[in-house]
């Protein structure tokens, strides 16, 4: 995939725009801005809906997670990821260009944020709960704690985890997102995400191998300690 755009960057919402306009607060306490479409036509498949949308006489095709979407709705959104030369296996069609929205709402209002996050490091990584699991380690493997708390030796090298799968989102930019947790933690980091070819499902306890990648910056937000790329399922 080429000239991959990550574009989260903290705008906010208030009212009165129209499609594709930017909606400003009168108050100075918090800032907005938002994009809208209205939406034409529709797909399901692989866990998103793919709509095609209309916002001043231009259409783009988005992405949202599955949901009730009709023709004539209009969404408002924040922080897209834009996606070139994308191609969908579950539709098994390519997409010059296809924005994937996760902050989208039917109501504008309901995005709006506080200012002071401005000031704040954004982060477009999915936050998840911290489970309480108890998973042994096969031969060769380390926990997570052990990753976060001496990671700089493992940069570039690969590694072996168990875990478990608590989160899974397929076919962004070309490859599986897995969220893993196995119980232990190191200054409140127990959330080790993983890229790979391989499908998995949330509650699945599996053993990947890949490589270790440090500090990995994809750009306003998507910002990692710690990326495990291109991760094999070991048996």
């Amino acid at each position: 995939m080429k000239n991959i755009l990550y574009l989260f960057a903290f705008l906010f919402v208030f009212s009165g725009c129209k499609n594709n306009q930017k909606g400003t607060s009168q108050n100075e306490e918090n800032t907005a801005a938002y994009e809208s479409f209205t939406v034409k036509e529709t797909m399901q498949a692989g866990g998103y809906v793919y709509i095609l949308g209309e916002a001043n006489d231009q259409v783009k095709w988005y992405a949202i997670s599955l949901q009730e979407v009709n023709v004539g709705d209009v969404f408002y959104y924040t922080d897209p990821l834009v996606m070139n030369d994308f191609y969908s296996k579950e539709l098994d069609r390519p997409f010059d260009e296809i924005l994937f929205l996760s902050h989208v709402s039917k109501d504008a209002n309901s995005l709006i944020q506080p200012t002071t996050r401005i000031m704040n490091k954004p982060s477009g990584k999915v936050i998840t709960d911290q489970l309480e699991l108890r998973i042994d380690k096969p031969e060769g493997a380390i926990s997570i704690a052990q990753l976060f708390e001496n990671r700089d030796p493992y940069n570039g090298k690969k590694v072996m985890v168990r875990g478990q799968v608590v989160k899974f989102s397929p076919e962004i930019m070309n490859t599986n997102w897995i969220h893993l947790q196995d119980g232990t933690s190191f200054d409140g980091k127990y959330d080790l995400t993983i890229t790979s070819g391989e499908v998995v499902s949330v509650g699945d306890v599996v053993t990947f191998e890949g490589k270790i990648a440090l500090d990995k910056d994809f750009g306003y937000g998507y910002f990692y300690d710690i990326l495990i790329e291109e991760a094999t399922i070991i048996k």
